[in-house]
């Protein structure tokens, strides 16, 4: 007989449930949340195991990746898909969680999550640590903005390398104590902006050694950042049969709402990574407002600005360069431009 079993993970504590091929409960019980422990309770029991599921989340690529190396049938299942199932139980509890995830992997009525290989999680990993110290770089700048403005200091534009330089020479006449707070915001300031000088320069160096990633920054408006994080979420293009799921996939495709002769679209779903679809956004509005060179996308684009307005174009070219770009990964080719169409005299 088969068996199956449901794990309902927090940061603590598990919840184990296992069910036999007629969906009879032969096991319960709350363990740590630790591979190692997971992995003996499972093979305490001495059952032929089938399948043994969880629900997508923080801890998913770890317990996946250690579950797996212990040879146990693992599998991740979408927590969206799960959360309907889920909910048409009276109780939400934690042993409930686990009864129903084991019950829907005996029905086979799951939904599983492809896993991100190690490289795309490493990737990922830096790119939030990145964004994280730049929100903070700015942060501190647009504080120590708001503090001299109380003393008629109006910095203006200045960059990131001249910031601290420009504060100091601004600072005469204020405050002693004023003067060394600020002065101690800002060699916080000038280390973050030590470091994430020095990472970039190692994405840099790391975009030169990857194929892919040179060819994802021939498309107008797709630099760097927006390349490594569109490789890190896709990472493997094969698994979309259809280009155009891409832009559904990252949540820029509007919702719909059917029933009998009602149709509704709303807005966009927001599905996916949040990151990666501003980052398309954005890409989308440097095609339409700052790249000079013609193409088909900018000529579309430009043409739905018209009717739609500049916020809803972006989103649109956006979607459309994230489509083009799984299709470049597929092809193996850079992006193509096409010819402007002739103009005739007048």
């Amino acid at each position: 007989m088969k068996y199956y079993i449901g794990l309902d993970v927090s940061m603590k504590k598990t919840s184990v449930c296992i069910v036999d091929e007629e969906a009879k409960i032969v096991h319960e019980s709350v363990v740590k949340t630790d591979p190692h422990e997971l992995a003996e309770v499972i093979k305490k029991t001495g059952f032929s195991i089938k399948l043994v599921g969880f629900e997508s989340g923080s801890l998913s690529h770890y317990l996946y990746a250690e579950l797996k190396q212990r040879g146990l049938p693992v599998v991740c299942i979408d927590a969206r898909h799960m959360s309907v199932l889920l909910s048409t139980t009276i109780n939400k509890t934690d042993k409930n969680d686990a009864r129903g995830i084991a019950k829907a992997l005996r029905n086979g009525s799951f939904k599983a999550v492809h896993q991100k290989p190690k490289e795309s999680i490493d990737r990922g990993a830096v790119l939030t640590m990145r964004r994280a110290m730049v929100k903070q770089r700015a942060d501190l700048k647009n504080h120590i903005r708001g503090v001299l403005k109380a003393y008629g200091i109006r910095l203006g534009s200045v960059g990131a390398t001249k910031f601290s330089a420009t504060v100091k020479r601004c600072l005469e006449g204020v405050d002693a104590l004023v003067c060394s707070t600020i002065e101690a915001v800002l060699s916080i300031f000038d280390l973050l902006h030590k470091k994430i000088s020095l990472l970039e320069t190692q994405l840099v160096s790391l975009a030169k050694k990857d194929k892919e990633i040179k060819q994802l920054m021939t498309v107008p408006g797709i630099g760097l950042v927006t390349a490594l994080t569109y490789k890190a979420e896709i990472f493997d293009p094969s698994r979309f049969s259809d280009s155009r799921s891409v832009g559904a996939y990252l949540g820029m495709t509007p919702t719909q709402y059917s029933s009998g002769e009602t149709h509704k679209k709303g807005r966009i779903s927001k599905c996916g990574s949040k990151e990666l679809r501003s980052l398309l956004t954005e890409a989308g509005l440097v095609v339409l407002t700052r790249s000079q060179k013609w193409s088909k996308v900018k000529a579309w684009g430009l043409k739905l600005m018209r009717k739609k307005g500049v916020r809803k174009a972006a989103l649109a070219v956006g979607r459309k360069l994230a489509v083009i770009m799984h299709r470049m990964l597929l092809s193996e080719k850079e992006f193509v431009y096409g010819e402007e169409p002739f103009k005739k005299a007048a």
